[in-house]
């Protein structure tokens, strides 16, 4: 099982920064402040991302050494809110008055965040690192005395600022190896990304690498992008990271990774993300609550290397369900929000409908794509919509083994606008419930399924134009099954209900995708059904 309460608090930190720099008075214009007041310690050493890599390939080759220092006991037992009033000062903000366009904060260790980073400038290839110092911090609404925090304490992550706005992050890096970031067409954090997973979804626990160090170069005056290098450990793999971070309407990082495994690995998660679904129009399990959906993200969406776009609504599922989708050299996938309707989520404080999506495209290495692998998705029950539910990552098909290195490069896209699209029409919605035919009492049990299409060649079609639904199954059958135009957003809406025919409770895979005359029309919705017991669809046809 997946440490839930790990996602759990790395989310609700990376949230607590961003309402934190809503405050005014922590804002300062470009050049207010006082110095760059981050002291550097010690000579400059050289710094490239060979180097990064070299050390990388170093550490893996000798046992796992675990960085963590014991917290102080006023900083471990601090409750949320008092954490969350820990704010960096303003006018010690890395490069506050460099003129660059970027500046950059630093949260400080406290509650569970109990493993210190060590963080450096580099300037003109040579790094030095800064320098912890409790003054960097406001202390007055947490209750500790920062005098007891001088040799005790650190730097547990940071986030990163843009010209456009110096009132709100753009991303932020906090807890083991997460980072989040956002698109300036919101502004709103929502799902999150990691630099690895290593065996997820085994019932032994999972393990959670987490970046040890970073290196931040100083931007050019006029530059738009910021890189930082990461260094990342764990018991079973090292990794450099080079993540090259550009802001704006959707914000793009490009990331190169090198990966070096200690031991064998089962199960490998590369550009792994992290979203939340409680519950949606298509499944209404946990729906108690008064909005009509909570959800991070929507759905999954998948370019095969084969040129096929695949859309999996998500689900919160009773038990633990994963699913595999083998590709081989993929053009790409995400975790999408596709539904941006306020009226959807009727939810005016944490708005799902500006929740960001986030699209990884792989980028082709020495040998060419990514090769065979899968994408695969993790969905895991949840209680309510505090809790990270939602794992998505590729995962090759050779496990890694001791003395490898691995490279992986890919771009990450963050924002409600996605670089790809397929041309064909997309997923609007699904919807689900009781099967049969209204007014006529059910003698068996069955499940219907609405599916709404809109988009490609769709609203261009003469209204008696043969549109059909193809629908396929892994077990039971298919019935009633129609497809027909919608005026109200301009679409079609496929119907067809799934009678199971055996009382096995195992998942059932459904297909669908519309055509005319022999010709596809929409991307592929693909989705996973579980069946009831016989008891509960006795009780369901009564």
């Amino acid at each position: 099982m997946i440490g839930r309460r790990l996602l759990l608090k790395s989310a609700l930190a990376l949230a607590a920064g961003q309402v934190a720099q809503s405050d005014p008075s922590l804002a300062a214009a470009p050049g207010a402040g006082a110095g760059t007041a981050v002291a550097a310690s010690g000579p400059p050493q050289a710094f490239d991302f060979a180097w990064l890599k070299g050390h990388a390939h170093y550490l893996a080759g000798n046992p796992y050494q675990d960085q963590k220092d014991p917290v102080p006991a006023s900083m471990a037992n601090l409750t949320y809110d008092q954490y969350q009033s820990i704010r960096f000062r303003t006018d010690h903000s890395l490069w506050g008055d460099a003129g660059t366009a970027f500046r950059l904060q630093f949260f400080h260790v406290g509650r569970t965040f109990n493993a210190p980073v060590h963080i450096h400038e580099v300037v003109d290839g040579q790094s030095r690192e800064l320098v912890y110092d409790p003054s960097m911090f406001d202390w007055k609404e947490s209750g500790v005395d920062p005098a007891t925090m001088k040799d005790h304490a650190g730097f547990a992550g940071f986030r990163v600022q843009f010209v456009t706005n110096w009132r709100a992050d753009v991303a932020a890096f906090l807890g083991a190896a997460y980072f989040r970031a956002v698109g300036g067409d919101t502004r709103q954090y929502g799902l999150s990304a990691r630099a690895l997973a290593v065996d997820t979804a085994f019932a032994r626990p999972e393990e959670f690498p987490r970046f040890t160090s970073f290196w931040f170069e100083r931007p050019a005056k006029d530059s738009g992008t910021m890189t930082l290098y990461a260094l990342m450990d764990s018991p079973s793999i090292t990794g450099a990271f080079r993540m090259q971070v550009s802001p704006g309407g959707t914000l793009v990082m490009n990331v190169d990774s090198a990966l070096y495994p200690r031991k064998a690995i089962e199960r490998l998660g590369v550009a792994p993300l992290t979203s939340m679904f409680f519950y949606g129009e298509n499944d209404r399990r946990a729906a108690n609550d008064w909005r009509p959906e909570i959800h991070d993200s929507d759905g999954l969406s998948m370019w095969t290397g084969a040129g096929e776009w695949i859309w999996r609504p998500l689900i919160n599922p009773a038990q633990l369900k994963f699913n595999s989708y083998a590709d081989n050299d993929p053009r790409g996938f995400g975790l999408l929000q596709r539904d941006r309707n306020f009226d959807h989520y009727q939810d005016d404080g944490v708005y799902y409908d500006k929740r960001p999506s986030l699209w990884i495209e792989p980028k082709p290495g020495p040998n060419g794509g990514w090769g065979r692998g899968a994408v695969q998705l993790v969905e895991i029950p949840t209680v309510d919509e505090t809790f990270d539910n939602i794992v998505a990552f590729w995962n090759p098909l050779d496990k890694p083994k001791p003395g490898q290195e691995l490279l992986f490069s890919y771009r990450m896209y963050w924002g409600t606008r996605m670089p790809y699209a397929s041309p064909l029409a997309q997923t609007l919605a699904t919807r689900t419930g009781i099967g049969g035919t209204m007014g006529i009492k059910r003698q068996y049990y069955s499940w219907h399924f609405a599916v709404d299409f809109a988009g490609g060649e769709l609203g261009a079609l003469a209204k008696d134009a043969p549109v059909e639904a193809v629908v396929t199954t892994s077990r039971g059958q298919t019935e009633h099954v129609t497809a027909h135009y919608v005026e109200e957003f301009n679409g079609y809406r496929a119907l067809f209900d799934v009678k199971p025919t055996d009382d096995s409770v195992e998942p059932i895979d459904l297909r669908l995708y519309l055509r005319v005359d022999g010709r596809p029309l929409t991307e592929t919705w693909i989705y996973q059904w579980i069946p009831p017991t016989a008891k509960e669809r006795k009780t369901a046809i009564q």
